[in-house]
């Protein structure tokens, strides 16, 4: 599998990760996604979507928090590319953020993952 790490981003609270997994970018966002550091996630996003990714696979295993925020960011994310074609996955939600997109309803337009592995296999 052609693994290939992108880039990072950072503000204190929040962390992201950017690789490539065969035809997947992945972000892996660590810490707390809210409205101070929505930016720092939003941001990798758009540079992957600008630099043509279309299947965007979100490892959510270090994800500490997400608020309203956080989670338009993600919204905002798949509605962009699934414009192009593509689709965004989530992977690998702590209990604390998956109730978040439980309470919302966000769960029923993402494809939700257990594990990254799960997320890169299909």
């Amino acid at each position: 599998m052609d693994h290939e790490a992108v880039g990072t981003a950072g503000l204190g609270r929040l962390h992201v990760d950017v690789t490539r997994h065969g035809r997947s970018t992945v972000l892996t966002p660590s810490g707390e996604l809210d409205h101070h550091t929505a930016e720092v996630l939003a941001e990798p996003i758009a540079a992957a979507v600008d630099a043509g990714a279309t299947r965007l696979v979100v490892d959510c295993s270090g994800l500490e928090f997400c608020d309203s925020t956080g989670l338009n960011v993600l919204l905002g994310a798949r509605l962009r590319v699934e414009e192009l074609g593509g689709e965004v996955h989530l992977a690998a939600m702590r209990p604390t953020v998956s109730r978040v997109f439980e309470i919302t309803g966000a769960e029923a337009v993402f494809t939700v993952h257990a594990t990254l592995e799960e997320a890169l296999r299909e």
